[in-house]
């Protein structure tokens, strides 16, 4: 049987009055979201609001935590022990359960922000720290294939959940070029890497090398300039995908 793919996008990364992304646009757009949780971003009224406008869609809710760096966003690496991610995790995620709950919507995954993200990807030691809190929020984790997130979950006995990703580029071995700030990302561009990735082709690192991505999910970020015309380029892709696959003619080939 065919995979069934979908969208994730991270959403509720304001404060205060400053707001970024495009949440409202790209609700109709996307499957489950990834919301900041005070963090990185994400403060108690942002998150009440975010959840609000996914329950109104139909979207599934899951946590993005992210390292306390307001001021860098979260995107700078920051030196921590193994206790110390599981109580970001735990304090972060069981605060936006809080505004789940009292919506009547269930956690749906848990996926971290920006350097926290990668650090897990890199250090076994601290994505089991990870693995345990979101174990006991009995969720998914989505993450990248091939690295940490994947082999510890799957020694940890996490559900797994693999991110393709449209508007950042991989390296030679399949890991992502982390950047500081979001770029513009050409629409049909993102279109053709998911369409050949759900055909089983390789798409092209950075360097042209040819990669094989294992994916589930793809994400769009929400802060990026064409974010609205990448998630629709990508939603169009992953329709036809799917009726291609359930109709009479895809059932006999």
């Amino acid at each position: 049987m065919s995979q069934h793919f979908t969208i994730n996008a991270d959403m509720g990364e304001g404060i205060g009055l400053h707001r970024f992304g495009y949440d409202a646009d790209l609700m109709p757009l996307v499957d489950l979201i990834n919301v900041a949780c005070g963090f990185h971003a994400g403060d108690p009224q942002v998150m009440r609001t975010t959840v609000s406008l996914a329950a109104e869609h139909g979207v599934r809710v899951g946590a993005h935590p992210g390292l306390p760096d307001l001021v860098g966003f979260g995107r700078r690496r920051m030196a921590l022990t193994p206790d110390e991610v599981d109580d970001l995790f735990t304090y972060q995620v069981g605060a936006l359960c809080g505004f789940l709950e009292r919506a009547g919507q269930p956690l749906s995954h848990i996926k971290p922000h920006g350097a926290l993200w990668g650090m897990l990807a890199d250090d076994p030691e601290l994505m089991r720290a990870a693995a345990r809190a979101t174990k006991a929020f009995e969720v998914p984790f989505l993450g990248l294939a091939g690295t940490a997130h994947e082999s510890v979950c799957r020694e940890e006995g996490v559900d797994f959940v693999a991110e393709m990703y449209v508007d950042m580029d991989y390296d030679a071995r399949a890991r992502l070029i982390l950047t500081r700030s979001a770029h513009e990302t050409d629409p049909a561009a993102a279109a053709e890497r998911v369409s050949r990735a759900t055909r089983g082709e390789t798409v092209a690192a950075a360097d042209g090398t040819p990669l094989t991505l294992s994916f589930q999910t793809v994400c769009v970020h929400s802060d990026a300039p064409s974010a609205v015309v990448v998630a629709r380029a990508v939603r169009e892709v992953l329709d036809d995908h799917d009726r291609s696959t359930t109709s009479p003619e895809g059932d006999n080939a």
